[in-house]
């Protein structure tokens, strides 16, 4: 064989390659498979899943951001889904199962499309042009740009509902969450959604969740004799060890007698016993610190009648500085009045053998907390995914292109609107379009199943409905379902989740689809 002829290779030994159909259809089953793993979590009646890690966790939940992070993925074209549901958690906070739904079943349909012959060009060029038309209906189909703060706890309340909250205490914990978001707008000039914090402790039922103004810190005082409540406070905010000074060079001490070692007591003693003289000569009532305080110097400090927390983490410490105005000491040396922060009161609650800090009243920045309680660590950690996603949808709604109606029904608005644009689109692109359409409404079907409605009766009563009152939805009643307004039912979503749904999932289907060569290095 000529030197012309010999092979080529330009791939390193064990490399497996995957071409054209084969590709796709490994691509798009992968996609389909872990969509199809939150589908049964979709709407207020969706089941939970329990994941178990390799050492025993255990994590139980609905939230489609957290059973797709959870779970072991490996496949690339599957890891795309988990991505899908992460950008949306990141942008709007929800809807991170109807995003992972949407883009299974825009998989499913250009599998279907693919074997017809269509071109994957034309289908990612129909999905795009069919996304544009589903976010100009998404437009036309808000309620309100600038919602009440009824309509408000209805999106909050809508959000919840089914993250095993309970109906009751959906309810109070939505007027809790819009509450708190309304307090920190109010009094801040810049709204930051990290001053709305979320503490969780066991030991009690959801109803007994309570909102405080201010910031709660998980932290034990650190002795008994210091107090356990402090009115009109002044704050210091610590960044530094009181302990007694170590030398940077070795050295040793000769000590021959004991008023020697006396002496070296007495003053190590006088070296503490200045640390807290300094803080209460500046008038502090409560120390906050990131770093480790002597015991010997917490007793000074139980003296002066001032209150002290240490090793606290890094956030909580910076919450505490935020809400009282104070600065963080890296030293305590010319500490000025200027550098402390002030709150109405601090005040320390016992929960079973756990203590925990409330700083209420902040100067600096009006700070909330959500302290959720629960019977066990499961259920706590559901509720504090629950309320965060409340949180950021009750933002989203506040700040971001207003409410649509939920149950389905804007899903089912957006197909018909996409539907009546299709039939002036010329050529095979039409056929993706309606794809699009179809995927779309299959999200109210899967909301059907997931009620105990017969899904096709359900779709079918649904577009009835919605030709006859232009607002239809899937509302959940007893066991079942019918078929209702979800507006007068108060069941409403931000626009800004079904946006992102829609961008998310139509953007992983079609990186997906355009896919015809897998290269995957051993």
């Amino acid at each position: 064989m000529s030197a012309r002829m010999q092979p080529l290779f330009i791939l390193a030994e064990g490399s497996e390659r995957t071409r054209g159909q084969d590709a796709q259809d490994s691509n798009i089953r992968a996609g389909k498979a872990v969509a199809a793993s939150v589908r049964s979590t979709l709407g207020p009646r969706g089941m939970d899943k329990m994941l178990v890690d390799s050492s025993g966790d255990v994590v139980i939940t609905n939230d489609g951001a957290t059973i797709l992070a959870e779970m072991d993925i490996e496949h690339p074209a599957a890891q795309m889904i988990v991505e899908v549901a992460e950008t949306q958690e990141e942008e709007v906070g929800d809807g991170t199962t109807t995003a992972a739904v949407l883009t299974g079943e825009l998989l499913i349909k250009a599998e279907d499309l693919l074997e017809d012959d269509l071109h994957p060009t034309v289908i990612v060029e129909g999905y795009d042009q069919a996304a544009q038309l589903a976010h100009e209906a998404i437009d036309a189909n808000v309620i309100a740009a600038d919602p009440s703060t009824e309509q408000l706890i209805e999106v909050a309340e809508t959000s919840m509902t089914g993250k095993g909250t309970g109906d009751i205490e959906a309810a109070t914990l939505a007027g809790y969450v819009v509450e708190a978001v309304d307090l920190v707008a109010a009094a801040n000039d810049r709204f930051d959604p990290r001053d709305i914090r979320i503490v969780t402790k066991t030991g009690a039922s959801s109803s007994a969740t309570q909102l405080v103004e201010g910031v709660v810190v998980d932290a034990e005082r650190m002795s008994e004799q210091m107090p356990g409540i402090v009115e009109d406070v002044t704050v210091a905010v610590l960044d530094v060890e009181l302990d007694v000074r170590e030398s940077e060079i070795d050295a040793e001490y000769d000590i021959t007698s004991v008023d020697q070692l006396t002496a070296a007591i007495d003053a190590e003693d006088a070296e503490l016993a200045g640390y807290a003289s300094i803080l209460a000569d500046a008038g502090v009532d409560a120390v906050f610190s990131s770093k480790d305080i002597a015991d010997r110097v917490a007793s000074h400090l139980s003296k002066h009648g001032i209150v002290a927390f240490d090793d606290l983490k890094d956030k909580e410490v910076a919450a505490v500085a935020k809400a009282t105005g104070a600065r963080r000491l890296g030293t305590l040396n010319e500490l000025d009045t200027a550098d402390l922060g002030a709150a109405d009161a601090v005040r320390v609650e016992t929960f079973g053998e756990d203590e925990a800090a409330f700083v209420e009243g902040g100067s600096a920045s009006k700070t909330a907390t959500l302290l959720v309680r629960g019977g066990t660590e499961h259920i706590v950690d559901e509720l504090e995914r629950a309320i965060q996603d409340a949180v950021d949808v009750t933002i989203a709604a506040r700040t971001t292109g207003g409410i649509v109606p939920g149950a389905g029904a804007s899903e089912v608005a957006i197909a018909d609107a996409i539907r009546a644009a299709a039939d002036g689109i010329e050529g095979r692109k039409q056929l993706a379009v309606r794809a699009f359409a179809e995927a779309v409404e299959s999200l109210p079907r899967i909301l059907a199943e997931n009620t105990g409605m017969d899904s096709i009766d359900a779709v079918v009563d649904l577009r009835a409905a919605h030709e006859e009152s232009g607002s239809a939805g899937i509302i959940s009643s007893g066991r079942s379902g019918q078929i209702g307004d979800p507006v007068t039912a108060g069941i409403v979503d931000p626009a800004a989740v079904k946006h992102g749904a829609v961008a998310a999932a139509t953007e992983a289907s079609t990186m997906i689809v355009r896919i015809d060569d897998v290269i995957a290095a051993d």
